[in-house]
């Protein structure tokens, strides 16, 4: 059913799998000009071939977790995650590597085959899939973790300032500057800001979100 996606680029090679999958996920993510040749099998196996010889990794077994490991070293420039279901934290491996460059992969337990994932929000079948904590959430602008703001709810968390600055819209306080602009700004895909979607009552000082809101009762919005 996960192939049936088109956020997934299903790998058929019959061997190297792993390779293969590397491979044209890297030139997705580059946008190679060949990399729909890679998916399809074309041009493909000399640059299999030679990642192989460059790495001397045996992948006749399949590759497991050693193997990723092995080619997390040799990519470094990128950072691998390999997902078991498509659930936000299933992970079944990831680099420790920190670069902007993600490889995000499927690993099918039945076949023993890895597949490209190209979006990651649109496999996962959440409206917002956030690659720092692999949580998804409805709304961009609710989404809270240790690396995102607490207060623009941007990544990564603003610096603390004092006095706070205060906006009069949304009656909530702001730790500098840019954290105040951050939240009047609408992020990639909202319609709206976290501004308009999060907000202090001034009578009981409880957030309201979704204009829901009784004062002195907590509403659950996740």
């Amino acid at each position: 059913m996960a192939l049936l996606k088109s956020s997934i680029v299903e790998v058929r090679s019959e061997e190297n799998s792993l390779a293969h999958t590397l491979v044209i996920a890297i030139a997705r993510l580059n946008d190679d000009r060949n990399h729909k040749d890679y998916w399809q099998g074309n041009k493909i196996l000399p640059v299999v071939r030679q990642l192989i010889e460059t790495t001397g990794i045996d992948l006749k077994n399949g590759g497991g977790i050693p193997e990723l490991t092995r080619f997390q070293e040799h990519f470094h420039e990128y950072k691998i995650v390999v997902y078991s279901r498509l659930i936000c934290d299933r992970i079944m491996y990831q680099g420790y590597v920190e670069s902007d460059k993600r490889i995000n992969l499927l690993f099918d337990e039945v076949t023993r085959h890895y597949h490209v994932i190209g979006n990651l929000t649109e496999a996962m079948s959440e409206l917002h899939v956030y690659e720092c904590c692999n949580k998804g959430c409805e709304y961009s602008v609710l989404h809270t973790c240790e690396q995102t703001c607490s207060d623009c709810m941007v990544r990564p968390p603003c610096k603390y300032a004092v006095p706070r600055i205060p906006c009069e819209l949304c009656t909530r306080h702001f730790r500098i500057q840019t954290c105040f602009d951050n939240h009047q700004n609408k992020t990639q895909g909202e319609r709206k800001s976290a501004c308009e979607l999060l907000k202090c009552c001034g009578t009981c000082g409880s957030f309201i979100i979704r204009n829901t809101h009784e004062c002195n009762k907590r509403l659950c919005y996740m």
